[in-house]
């Protein structure tokens, strides 16, 4: 039996395959760009860096952490994939991203040879969150895009939300006591 497809859901065929992390949120599988990844660390690693922001308008990013010279902003993955929240594991420091997303743990890295175009029933802010679909081991995985996690505009309301927190600490040492 043949998996059914959509008329227009032809694959996007790379040369050659495509190295994927392919992680667990929820308990729900993902897999990610390989490429895509700078680093993997445990939560507890990151722990003491990390401090805490408050935006109403985006309560996926509670934190973000300082690293070479680069605010990354951490997303807890259950809250954008609207999924029960789990207690994560790892973050995922993205490339190229000023994102970090907290994930319950790595199964493996794989390959795929096909990203599939998302059917038309993704038709919400999902379409922004995948590239689309991959088939792997008799599983349909969602594919990630690592630019579905925190919009430009996001991005812009989170560095004022940061500056807005640290800017009356740098007051209080500026002046004279």
């Amino acid at each position: 039996m043949k998996p059914r497809t959509e008329p227009n859901a032809k694959p996007r065929r790379a040369h050659d395959p495509e190295r994927v992390i392919l992680f667990f949120v929820s308990n729900q599988m993902f897999a990610i760009r390989a490429e895509s990844v700078q680093e993997i660390r445990s939560t507890d690693s990151l722990a003491g860096a990390a401090f805490e922001i408050e935006n109403p308008a985006l309560p996926k990013v509670r934190h973000a952490v300082e690293r070479g010279h680069q605010t990354y902003y951490v997303v807890n993955a259950c809250l954008h994939f609207h999924l029960p929240v789990t207690r994560p594991a790892l973050v995922l420091i993205l490339r190229q991203q000023r994102v970090a997303v907290l994930v319950d743990h790595i199964d493996r890295m794989a390959e795929i040879s096909a990203v599939y175009t998302l059917p038309e029933a993704f038709a919400g802010e999902e379409r922004r969150w995948y590239r689309g679909l991959a088939y792997l081991d008799d599983r349909v995985i969602p594919v990630i895009d690592p630019d579905g996690f925190i919009s430009p505009e996001d991005l812009a309301c989170l560095d004022e939300s940061r500056k807005a927190v640290t800017a009356p600490g740098e007051l209080e040492r500026a002046l004279p006591s």
